[in-house]
């Protein structure tokens, strides 16, 4: 199996404040990994060094050969989506797609087939046309979800996604995200919740102190007990 993405002696600051020093780290394709921190430890800034959002002062981040950096999806914590925005589901989705039309004007037919396999994959197809601001918390997150989806077919990062979702349906939630990676999806997670059934990848990627540490999830709770 090779590579999805890796840093080589990646190192990011902010003025004075070093944030990541010389990480290295692998993540394969497959691969679903949890990014654990405390708040302001550094997470966010490795997830926007990995999208491209920020430069690092030293190192690099480095692809797989059939992965791009624009075709990355991605669920924000904070999404600019106004959550009672008058648009319908498909519209929504369909806006995941944007970072591959290039100079086109229009959506396509793929770009439209990509939407709807997305809300099939997450089982809410017959939402399509439904007025997202009518949905619930769960569903719009799984609206949103299924849009950061229409993005990609690799690689899907999202940055603490079961924030405002209660305990039943955060649990429905993680179950779908374990779906997809079995599917052949590589996911990458920040989180805060460190209970062991919400640390639910095959890898764990800790920053503590500028330190960025890559553990099994299984050798990552034996260490922490």
């Amino acid at each position: 199996m090779s590579h999805a993405i890796l840093a080589k002696n990646l190192s990011i600051s902010y003025g004075s404040n070093n944030v990541i020093n010389s990480a290295n780290f692998v993540i394969d394709e497959q691969d679903f990994v949890c990014v654990v921190g405390a708040n302001g430890s550094g997470k966010s800034t490795l997830i926007k060094a990995i999208l491209g959002l920020i430069k690092p002062d030293s190192g690099k981040i480095v692809f797989g050969d059939d992965i791009k950096r624009e075709s990355i999806g991605f669920l924000p914590q904070d999404t600019k989506t106004d959550l009672n925005f008058p648009a319908t589901v498909i519209e929504i989705v369909l806006s995941g797609t944007l970072g591959q039309l290039g100079i086109k004007a229009f959506y396509r037919k793929e770009d439209r087939d990509k939407a709807e396999k997305a809300l099939k994959q997450l089982g809410i197809l017959g939402l399509k046309n439904t007025s997202f601001s009518t949905l619930s918390g769960g569903q719009k997150q799984k609206v949103l979800l299924a849009r950061a989806l229409a993005a990609t077919s690799k690689v899907l990062i999202l940055d603490e996604p079961s924030n405002n979702l209660d305990y039943k349906s955060r649990k429905k939630f993680y179950d779908e995200l374990r779906e997809l990676n079995k599917s052949g999806l590589t996911i990458i997670m920040i989180t805060h919740d460190l209970d062991a059934e919400d640390l639910i990848g095959n890898k764990i990627i800790s920053i503590k102190e500028a330190k960025v540490e890559c553990y099994s999830t299984s050798d990552y709770l034996r260490s922490y007990k």
